[in-house]
C-alpha cells in the first residue's frame, strides 16, 4: 500500500462478489465489489481492480482457482467473500470451509495485502423455507470470526444488523443482494476498512415500507419463489451442474477504475449518507 491508499484491489469469491442481483448478464454486472472499487477511485483515480470471483464457487474452489491469481497481482486489498455455496450443500462442514479462507487469509496476508471479509445474515429471515439452515450460519459465522482474528482481517458484520435481512436488500431469488444491497455490503466493507467517508449509515433500518404479506398470501408468495427459484437450483444440483460451469472471471486482469454518475440512491459510491 502507498502512503496514498489502496492502489491495487483485488476481490476474491462467488456469485455475490461477481455481482449478481446488480445488473444482469446483458447489460454487465456490477456488485458490491466494483463499488468498492469505486469508492477507493473516488480518493485515489489512479487505483487498479480486479475481479476474479465466479457464480457457484464453493470455498475450495475459489481457493484452488482464484488465490494464486491473485497473489500474482499482489494486491495491496483484497476481499473474500466465500462459504454460502458451502452453506447451502448438504454435507456442510464448517470447520472445511473455514479453513479454505483462513488459508486464503493467511496467503494474502502474508504477502503484505490488507484483507476484509464479511459475515453471512440469516438466510431463513430472507427465504421462510431457508430456517432450518440458521445454525450452520452461525457456525459458518462464528469460524469466519475466528479465522479472520488470527490474521487481522477487517470483518464486514453483515450478521448483526437487522436491516441486511429487509427484503428490499435482496433480489427476487432472495440469494443475492439488490442493488441496494450490494451498495449495504460495499458500505459495510468500507466501514470495516476504515476508508475514507465511511461510516455506519450501512446498519440503519429503510423508511417504513408497505406490511409484508401475512397469511394466505405470504403461503402464496412462497410457493412461487419455490417454483421459481429454489426448484431450479434443487434440479441443477441434484444433476451436479453449477450456475458457475464454463464462466471465468468477469475482470482477471488489474484495470482502471471507472467512477458512474448514478443520480438516486443506490449510484456511484457508497457514502454512508445515502443511508440516513
Amino acid at each position: 500500500m502507498s502512503d496514498s491508499g489502496y492502489l491495487r484491489y483485488v476481490a476474491l469469491g462467488d456469485s455475490q462478489t461477481e455481482g449478481l442481483g446488480d445488473g444482469d448478464d446483458v447489460r454487465g454486472l456490477r456488485g458490491c465489489a466494483d463499488r468498492l472499487a469505486e469508492e477507493l477511485a473516488k480518493e485515489h483515480p489512479d487505483v487498479l481492480y480486479a475481479n476474479l470471483a465466479v457464480r457457484g464457487r464453493l470455498a475450495g474452489q475459489v481457493r484452488a482457482e482464484q488465490l494464486a491469481p491473485a497473489l500474482a497481482l499482489r494486491p495491496d486489498l483484497a476481499t473474500v467473500v466465500a462459504g454460502m455455496n458451502d452453506l447451502l450443500r448438504p454435507r456442510f462442514d464448517a470447520d472445511e470451509a473455514a479453513g479454505h479462507l483462513e488459508a486464503m487469509f493467511a496467503a494474502l496476508t502474508a504477502q503484505n495485502a490488507r484483507v476484509a471479509t464479511v459475515t453471512f445474515p440469516d438466510i431463513g429471515r430472507i427465504a421462510p423455507l431457508a430456517r432450518p439452515l440458521g445454525p450452520r450460519v452461525l457456525a459458518l459465522n462464528d469460524r469466519i470470526r475466528q479465522v479472520a482474528g488470527r490474521h487481522g482481517v477487517a470483518v464486514a458484520e453483515m450478521s448483526r444488523y437487522p436491516v441486511i435481512t429487509d427484503p428490499r436488500l435482496w433480489s427476487p431469488d432472495r440469494l443475492h443482494a439488490s442493488p441496494l444491497g450490494h451498495a449495504r455490503i460495499a458500505a459495510a466493507v468500507a466501514h470495516a476498512l476504515g476508508l475514507p467517508r465511511s461510516g455506519d449509515g450501512w446498519t440503519r433500518a429503510l423508511p417504513a415500507d408497505v406490511a409484508p404479506p401475512s397469511g394466505p398470501r405470504a403461503l402464496a408468495a412462497e410457493l412461487r419463489w419455490a417454483g421459481s427459484f429454489l426448484g431450479p437450483w434443487l434440479v441443477r444440483r441434484a444433476r451436479g451442474l453449477s450456475s458457475g460451469d464454463g464462466r471465468a472471471a468477469k475482470r482477471p486482469a488489474l484495470l482502471p477504475v471507472a467512477v458512474p454518475v448514478v443520480p438516486g440512491q443506490g449510484g456511484s459510491g457508497i457514502d454512508s449518507r445515502a443511508f440516513d
